[in-house]
């Protein structure tokens, strides 16, 4: 199988200083439908630096991404926030979940910012937070929510779109083990149904185990 989404030569170099600070240095990193892959290193390693540029939140120096075998470099910005918003999906460590909407509101709001009706996707909203076991939750307000129950919040928010990619960046770091736990067993298994390609960073070794590559950021360099 190909790749669904693949990075080559990637390079992040931040200037301005004494001396320049290479942050990623010519690294390739691939990911396949249905697969996921997790990337471990150092704090300051680059990991979120990568993972920003892979979700085109953020421009390499030098180096190109490809999705279904098409460039994603050569978009211009218009055509890259529409491929942004429909093919990738982003989960947090911090939800980023706005306190004065319900759950089910901030699972539609990125369909609603993406011009579609409310009447359209709220069937499609409360079907995904019965997916994160948050069903009967569905219009509480986030302060009524524990720390797992917002996080799932964010993974249901996160797939509203149908994106084909998830990047996930420490999404289970700020939760106990019951918690972290449950949001990662989900999302495995929506994975898996929806052939969603995953690359997750995270320091958690045991996570990084069950998936089905680690990658290590260390010098700017992936390897694994």
């Amino acid at each position: 199988m190909t790749a669904l989404y693949e990075a080559r030569a990637l390079t992040k170099v931040y200037t301005g200083g004494a001396t320049d600070l290479t942050v990623l240095d010519g690294l390739d990193i691939s990911v396949k439908a249905g697969e996921m892959a997790a990337i471990m290193g150092a704090s300051g390693s680059g990991k979120t630096t990568l993972l920003q540029i892979l979700g085109t939140l953020a421009e390499p120096s030098s180096g190109e991404l490809f999705f279904e075998g098409k460039s994603v470099s050569e978009l211009e910005e218009k055509q890259l926030a529409k491929f942004r918003n429909k093919s990738i999906g982003f989960i947090f460590q911090f939800h980023h979940l706005l306190p004065e909407f319900s759950a089910l509101e901030n699972v539609m709001m990125p369909a609603l910012i993406a011009g579609k009706k409310g009447s359209e996707i709220e069937a499609g909203a409360l079907g995904l937070l019965d997916q994160v076991e948050l069903g009967n939750r569905a219009s509480h307000r986030v302060g009524e929510l524990s720390g797992g129950e917002q996080q799932r919040t964010a993974l249901a928010r996160a797939l509203i779109m149908n994106p084909s990619l998830l990047l996930a960046d420490e999404p289970t770091g700020n939760l106990d083990a019951r918690a972290g736990n449950l949001v990662f067993n989900l999302l495995q298994d929506l994975c898996r149904k929806r052939s969603l390609a995953v690359i997750m960073v995270t320091h958690n070794i045991e996570l990084a185990n069950r998936m089905d590559r680690t990658y290590r950021l260390q010098d700017g360099k992936l390897t694994g």
